[in-house]
């Protein structure tokens, strides 16, 4: 029998934590936050070579650059530094904003270099020995809110765990903590998951589906169907519960195509009675029927849904995803009460800023996407809606088609405020639009001011952009804060 010396190349496509990675030359693309704690992770691997890639020069930048530079990484910064992949390099990390099409990981696909985002490589550092279960979220709107619930819920069972992935904090830097977690509460996002190939979670919850970042598919045949499939991938594998929305097919179809681990259940959610096997409401409660004995005749109270803050109905499908997700790994039901209980309410996420003659006025900047201002819709009667910015190639028919009736009022604003005129005026004629053309931070406080003007009392101004806020402001943050702002010169003039 012949054969040689053991390439990098034969091990790599398997390596783990053990595996011989001073051997081996990787490429780290984009400096951001993931990308400095994949080349941490590196580093703690013994990877004999480091190449960091940025575009960018900035400041921050290259205060980390000097930082790795004494640990005898090699980091390039500035225009044209990602342009060529080097030669000899065995593995590239990407950083999850990278498309497929980006030219270095073309090359990398061209010349047979496997490709993993940094949540790939966490995986990978944990085994075979170390393994931190993971309790996964994704889904178009509402992952980090119920990521944040459900880390919130796991401490209040005692467990030493985080919230970490696509909400902030990246995953590899938590494995590097002076901390032995029980149990890691994990975003991932469909493009951290587009990287990933060898994921086993303990459990992974799909919220919802729908249109958004479809630019990022752009050069896919079918952009949706690839956005979908990567955030099917979280189901891979999965050791114990795949949880749904029963409330979306597209979900409970996810949980069905998945290969999934022998032993793993099915567990849905619904803001209705649950049958076997889901968690619900009924009444005031929030309970499981899912993780009893006697499932089929009853049901384990968990919570009351005062205990959600904001008790908005897509809030509450928050709370029971983070509840599933937390009673598969074995948590006391006592604990989901205290969880959400202990959990501040978050900023820009459904929250009233203030009350003018009447009129409520509620920033919800977080709903970067349609659906995500349509999760907002549900919970008022009467809107005035504050609207617009970058709608990255989705559809605002359907929301307009479902929810038009509920509006007083629209205001747009942004570099995609047509498309949403063009969805109200084929939808809902009726419906008065002010249209603000100005592309600087002070149309905001044009903004309120015009809404003002539409509403009456009882209704609710409603900043629900169904966009991303780039495009003006540096992120829907800082448009919240233009919002709130606003609101507080109104209630000002109204005193």
């Amino acid at each position: 029998m012949g054969g040689g010396a053991v390439t990098v190349k034969d091990w790599i496509a398997g390596a783990d934590r053990l595996s011989p990675w001073a051997e081996a030359t990787v490429v780290v693309a984009g400096f951001g936050a993931s990308g400095f704690a994949a080349a941490d992770g590196l580093m703690a691997l013994g990877a004999g070579t480091i190449i960091v890639l940025d575009e960018s020069d900035s400041p921050g930048h290259r205060e980390k650059a000097d930082l790795l530079r004494r640990l005898d990484v090699d980091v390039r910064l500035g225009a044209g530094s990602t342009a060529e992949l080097p030669e000899g390099v065995d593995l590239v990390v990407t950083s999850p904003g990278w498309a497929p099409t980006a030219p270095l990981l073309a090359q990398a696909a061209a010349r047979g270099v496997p490709v993993w985002g940094e949540v790939e490589l966490a995986w990978r550092m944990m085994q075979p020995d170390r393994v931190v279960p993971w309790l996964g979220v994704t889904g178009t709107n509402g992952k980090t809110t119920t990521t944040l619930m459900l880390a919130s819920i796991l401490s209040a069972d005692g467990l030493r765990t985080d919230a970490v992935g696509n909400v902030g904090r990246p995953i590899i830097e938590a494995l590097l903590d002076d901390i032995d977690y029980d149990v890691l509460a994990v975003e991932l996002s469909s493009f951290q998951l587009h990287w990933t190939d060898s994921l086993a979670l303990h459990s992974a919850a799909v919220l919802n589906l729908h249109p958004d970042h479809l630019e990022w598919y752009a050069d896919e045949p079918d952009p949706m169907a690839a956005y979908t499939a990567d955030k099917a991938k979280i189901y891979s594998r999965v050791t114990h519960a795949c949880v749904y929305n029963v409330a979306e097919p597209a979900t409970e179809k996810m949980v069905e195509d998945a290969e999934v681990t022998e032993g793993a259940r099915a567990i849905g959610f619904r803001l209705a009675t649950p049958a076997p096997s889901m968690v619900g409401i009924v009444d005031d409660m929030l309970v499981d029927r899912a993780f009893v004995e006697q499932r089929r005749d009853s049901a384990m109270p968990l919570a009351q849904i005062e205990d959600v803050q904001p008790p908005a109905p897509h809030n509450l499908e928050n709370a029971l995803a983070a509840a599933a997700l937390a009673r598969s790994f074995g948590v006391k039901p006592q604990a989901v009460a205290e969880g959400l209980k202990a959990l501040p309410v978050g900023e820009h996420r459904i929250q009233t800023v203030g009350e003018v003659g009447g009129v409520a006025y509620v920033d919800d900047s977080k709903a970067t996407n349609p659906h995500a201002a349509a999760s907002s819709m549900r919970a008022f009667d009467s809107i005035v809606w504050v609207a617009g910015g970058q709608a990255k190639g989705t559809s605002f028919d359907t929301l307009v088609q479902d929810y038009g009736d509920k509006l007083r009022g629209a205001v747009l604003l942004g570099v995609d405020r047509g498309v949403i005129a063009d969805a109200l005026a084929r939808h809902a004629p009726q419906v008065p639009v002010v249209v603000l053309d100005s592309g600087d931070t002070g149309v905001m406080a044009r903004a309120v001011a015009a809404a003002a003007d539409l509403a009456e009392p009882g209704d609710t101004v409603l900043l629900a952009p169904g966009c991303a806020s780039r495009d003006i402001w540096s992120g829907y943050d800082a448009r919240g804060r233009d919002f709130a702002a606003a609101v507080a010169e109104l209630e000002q003039r109204d005193a």
